[in-house]
C-alpha cells in the first residue's frame, strides 16, 4: 500500500501521516494518507490522498485538488487556487462551524459531531469519493490551524467508510 519510511508513521492499519517534527513545528504540515477502498480480484483500490492548505501554492504532486470548506477563503482568487472541484457539502454545518471557532478545547466534541453529521450525509460524502476517484488528490481548507481543522477529521473518516 504505502512504503516505509522515517517520515511516516502508522496511524491506523488503513492510514499513514507524515509526522511533525521539531523541524517544521510553526509549518503547515502537509499530509498524506493512502486510503484503502476496498479490494477487488487483481486490481488495486488504493487512491493517494493528502490535505493541505489552500494558501499553500498548488505543485505537481496536488493531484487533483478539492476544497472542502463550505466557504471560499478569504483573499483567494478562483484563478489563483487552482481548484478542480469545490464539495461545500461536505464542510461541517454553519453551527456547527460557528460553535467550533477553530478552539482547540472544544476539538474533541468538534470531530464528534462532525463525524455524525458526515454519517447522516451520505451523498455528499460519496460525491467528494467520486471526485477523488483513483487518482492523487488534495482536500483543500482555510483554516489557519493544521491539526484541528475540518480536512483532518474529513480524511479520517472517509479512511474508515
Amino acid at each position: 500500500m504505502i512504503s516505509e519510511s522515517p517520515a511516516l508513521m502508522p496511524c491506523c492499519d488503513r492510514v499513514r501521516c507524515q509526522a511533525v517534527s521539531s523541524q517544521n513545528i510553526g509549518q503547515v504540515p502537509q499530509t498524506d494518507v493512502i486510503i484503502g477502498k476496498g479490494q477487488s480480484p487483481g486490481k488495486a483500490m488504493d487512491m493517494p490522498l493528502r490535505i493541505k492548505r489552500i494558501y499553500e501554492p498548488a505543485d505537481n504532486e496536488d493531484g487533483k485538488r478539492i476544497l472542502v470548506d463550505r466557504l471560499w477563503p478569504r483573499g483567494v482568487s478562483k484563478n489563483d487556487a487552482h481548484i478542480d472541484a469545490w464539495v461545500k457539502d461536505v464542510a461541517p454545518s454553519a453551527e456547527l462551524r460557528r460553535w467550533f471557532g477553530h478552539d482547540p478545547k472544544k476539538w474533541d466534541e468538534f470531530r464528534r459531531r462532525y463525524q455524525d453529521e458526515l454519517k447522516r450525509n451520505s451523498m455528499a460524502v460519496e460525491e467528494l469519493k467520486e471526485q477523488i476517484g483513483q487518482t492523487t488528490a488534495t482536500l483543500l481548507y482555510g483554516a489557519k490551524d493544521s491539526q484541528h481543522n475540518n480536512a483532518v477529521v474529513l480524511i479520517d473518516f472517509i479512511s474508515k467508510h
